[in-house]
This record gives structure tokens, sequence and C-alpha cells, in this order.
């Protein structure tokens, strides 16, 4: 489970350093591709394969689902972190999700995602009354 925030750069070649505690999860390969809210996520490579298969087994018949494979799969892009951890984010990613230098990555259970920073802490503030006002929604008998 990836779990907690960090604040990597990106470097002037679009390579960040993946958080310490995230490497062994993602040492064996990863998938980087569009996320919602205008965030990347980030999946190890086992986990996308099973998320991949979910995937499929949906209708294509429903424009909806062929529409979430669309944006979720053409920018996909495949990474092996090298020795120091970096992995390089693709330039159509970086546009999508208006990263320069400042970045924010954050543990997100199953994966983690890429923010810009300012986005993340845009984001943050603009949810912290329905994040309080939401869990008895969003988990049905409360946190505990």
């Amino acid at each position: 489970m990836f779990l907690g925030t960090h604040q990597p750069r990106l470097d002037d070649k679009g390579r960040m350093i993946l958080p310490a505690k995230f490497r062994e999860k993602l040492a064996a390969g990863l998938v980087i591709t569009r996320g919602q809210e205008r965030c990347l996520y980030v999946f190890a490579m086992a986990d996308f394969e099973k998320f991949a298969a979910q995937m499929s087994a949906t209708p294509v018949t429903n424009r909806a689902v062929r529409n979430f494979q669309r944006v979720l799969l053409s920018a996909a892009s495949d990474e092996i972190p090298d020795k120091q951890g970096r992995i390089t984010i693709p330039a159509i990613l970086r546009e999508y999700a208006g990263l320069t230098r400042d970045c924010t990555v954050i543990g997100a259970g199953n994966r983690v995602e890429l923010w810009d920073t300012q986005a993340w802490n845009d984001l943050l503030a603009n949810t912290e009354d329905d994040f309080a006002d939401q869990a008895e929604e969003v988990i049905p008998g409360g946190l505990f």
C-alpha cells in the first residue's frame, strides 16, 4: 500500500526521483498514465496488469467505457526506475498534469499520484469541507 506525501523535484530532462519508501514496490516496473483531476497515476506493473484485465472485461459497446480506456491508456508509459530510483515522465504526461519543477507525490493506496504542487494544494483547499462531510457516504458505518 502506498501512503504519505512527498515533494520531489522534476529535473530538466523530465526525471523524478521516486520516494524511497515506494521504490521497492516499483523496482520491477511501473506504468504512468493520466489520472483524474489532472494528476498522473503510477501503478506497480503487477497492479496495472490486474487493473487492465478488469478493464478488458468491460463492454466496449459502452461509449463511457471506450472513452475511459482511451484517455487512460493512450498516454500510458511503462518505465523501470534507474539505479538512483529515477523515472522519466514522458512529455505528454508532464503537459497533461502541468508538471514543471515542484511536484507532490502522494500515496493513494493501490497507486501513487503525481501532482503539480500548486494543483495539489488547490485540490486540498477546495475539498477539505467535502472530506469532513462525506465520511459516512464514502465509508459506510464511519471510519471506525
